[in-house]
């Protein structure tokens, strides 16, 4: 049998078109503090700065924000970069925000937007790649959890099912997630972490896991 002929466009005429996705979202602002800047002398006695990397939207002087998980509103008094004073900060700039409130902020803390808020949960489903390669993942088992500048604990509470990375199938029988597996978890950590689906924010929304024994990075997580 023969086969009809191509009438598509050319393969550099898509390669030239294609649409490509931003690697940042500029539309909806985190700032997970990194930092908390307080010189703690006479000539800046006043002076607490949270530092960070942005990690979504537009941040600018005079933006109402508030931070996450306290509720606590302000207003950003001054952006500071590595030039000086600034009106704006994007992502990736890492920047040092000040507010006009004195409110508590710790790291693993995030500053967003009042209305555009991301997900506070400690339930997190994800899919994992799991890198260990002496261990498998393990139901019920305990890792540490890093995410953006958070830390804390978790545990496995389910193993939904493991992609067949052939046929892209899921497979709910073998459940066994070893060396470069990929599988669907449901973790649940010790602390709320402040989440966005990976295809929304690769930043806020992915995750590692530790194995708290040997300090190594077991599993990357990118969340659903």
């Amino acid at each position: 049998m023969n086969m009809s002929w191509y009438e598509g466009s050319t393969l550099m005429y898509y390669l030239e078109n294609v649409h490509i996705a931003s690697d940042h979202n500029l539309i909806d602002n985190r700032f997970p503090v990194q930092y908390i800047i307080r010189p703690y002398s006479d000539e800046y006695h006043d002076y607490r700065g949270y530092a960070g990397r942005v990690a979504g939207g537009t941040f600018s002087v005079g933006d109402e924000v508030v931070a996450l998980p306290s509720g606590f509103h302000s207003k950003i008094k001054s952006i500071q970069g590595p030039k000086g004073n600034q009106t704006d900060a994007i992502p990736p700039e890492s920047v040092t925000i000040l507010l006009e409130d004195d409110i508590d902020i710790s790291r693993g803390d995030m500053i967003v937007r009042p209305n555009n808020q991301p997900e506070v949960t400690q339930d997190i489903d994800v899919m994992i790649c799991w890198f260990d390669h002496v261990n498998p993942l393990k139901h019920r088992g305990k890792y540490a959890i890093r995410h953006s500048t958070q830390e804390a604990r978790c545990i496995v509470k389910e193993i939904k099912y493991k992609l067949d990375i052939e046929t892209l199938s899921r497979d709910q029988d073998n459940l066994e997630i070893k060396v470069n597996d990929i599988a669907r978890v449901m973790l649940r950590s010790t602390k709320p972490l402040f989440i966005d689906a990976y295809k929304q924010n690769r930043i806020t929304g992915s995750i590692i896991l530790i194995d708290e024994a040997t300090n190594n990075t077991v599993g990357v997580g990118m969340v659903i």
